[in-house]
């Protein structure tokens, strides 16, 4: 790696907020979410794959190391599915994490927006290569940044060196600040703006280079929903839903654009904001201000269904989905809290426990986490789903809680 990279404190980073708390702790890289050896509680069933009990000990036990206030977990074994639930769906109240909920997918947004603009490349109405400033003129100058210089490829990859902006930049990060602005419209074209205030935290990287700069940017995925819509004529989302949602049946994904609740059933989500002592309650909130970075609502099923299409060739052409699959490291920083993480366009590439590859997205907003999890060959699967975040060391056990169930999820049994 060339070099290491600040990470933004930005709330919608679904992993560089991560990396920020566990650098903080000087812990080693890979020290973060070492996955617990198997023992004789979490064993495998006798055809090498976790029951409905033992999944629900594992869930139970994240629940717990994670400081979570309710989580969910759907496991695939090639045709059978196995379903876990731990914790409360509302605070105080009792009341369990309801199955097939509704949830904020976060930056699982990332992979569909990706999947749409390598769509578009297969159709040959952009290219990879085509530059920021080819499709949208003047939109990335000033302070060094240069629209001219950063290509379709460095947004999906996030080698552009763009900042990475969030709203709380400018409205504060704390309980209050997020009660007050938790309604309000943002703009895409606001939300880049934020981001060129700032100067580049590296020059755009070649197409060709094996070890980019690196940094997580939302910034990025903005203005490639932006690119689309230049493209297409049509905003992202209506691409995502015409191109994506609908042909694969996937019910309960949408895009709610200014819409700030979430249709039933679903979780409440929690957050401890820095300097409180207490849970903030985030459900409701206008999530304009994530727009192509973040914003989709989705399901267990759906998140599933989507990344399973996807890896198996439904959705891209081999010479897309092969770019979207050529991966390159992340930078040290994120590695702290990610261990051996790769980014393609759109897609990350873990190293599991057991020795193979998991790929997939995950997502952060305040409140919730999701975690994903594919073997290559698309036979077996996770999603967990975890509700009630905050910051320091509870971000770190919280990582390490949902890292370990992916990994004996899908190592259970495997050859």
């Amino acid at each position: 790696m060339k070099a290491t990279q600040k990470a933004s404190r930005a709330r919608l980073a679904p992993a560089a907020l991560l990396a920020v708390a566990v650098a903080s702790t000087a812990l080693a890289p890979g020290a973060a979410v070492a996955p617990r050896p198997a023992s004789a509680d979490t064993a495998a069933s006798a055809d090498g794959r976790l029951t409905s009990r033992q999944l629900q000990r594992e869930t139970a036990r994240a629940l717990a190391e994670g400081g979570f206030v309710g989580i969910t977990v759907r496991v695939r074994y090639g045709a059978r599915t196995v379903h876990a639930r731990a914790g409360e769906a509302e605070l105080h109240t009792g009341r369990p994490v309801p199955r097939g909920a509704e949830f904020r997918v976060g930056s699982v947004t990332k992979t569909f927006v990706a999947t749409v603009v390598l769509q578009l490349v297969a159709e040959g109405r952009l290219s990879l290569d085509d530059t920021v400033e080819r499709w949208l003129p003047g939109v990335v100058s000033g302070n060094g940044n240069d629209g001219s210089l950063i290509t379709v490829r460095n947004l999906l990859q996030h080698t552009s060196g763009i900042h990475n902006y969030g709203p709380e930049e400018d409205t504060g990060n704390t309980a209050a600040d997020f009660e007050r602005t938790r309604f309000d419209h943002w703009d895409p074209e606001q939300l880049v703006a934020g981001a060129v205030r700032h100067r580049p935290d590296f020059p755009p990287a070649p197409a060709d280079d094996p070890e980019p700069d690196w940094n997580y940017s939302n910034t990025g995925y903005v203005l490639a929903g932006m690119i689309i819509e230049k493209a297409t004529g049509r905003p992202w989302a209506e691409e995502v839903r015409d191109r994506i949602i609908r042909p694969l049946g996937l019910t309960g994904t949408y895009a709610p654009g200014d819409d700030p609740y979430l249709k039933p059933p679903h979780a409440h989500t929690y957050h401890l904001f820095p300097g409180s002592v207490t849970w903030t309650d985030t459900t409701a909130r206008n999530i304009s201000q994530a727009d192509a970075a973040a914003a989709l609502v989705g399901t267990e099923r759906d998140v599933d269904r989507f990344f399973t299409a996807l890896l198996g060739g439904r959705l891209l052409p081999p010479a897309q989905l092969s770019e979207m699959r050529r991966t390159v490291p992340v930078s040290e920083n994120f590695q702290v809290g990610f261990p051996g993480l790769q980014y393609g366009l759109g897609l990350m590439q873990q190293p599991l426990a057991c020795g193979s590859d998991t790929w997939g997205h995950g997502g952060d907003l305040e409140g919730f986490t999701v975690r994903t999890g594919f073997t290559a060959d698309g036979r077996r699967s996770v999603v967990v789903v975890a509700n009630g975040t905050g910051g320091g060391e509870q971000l770190l056990a919280a990582e390490r809680a949902v890292r370990g169930l992916v990994d004996r999820a899908l190592c259970a049994g495997a050859e």
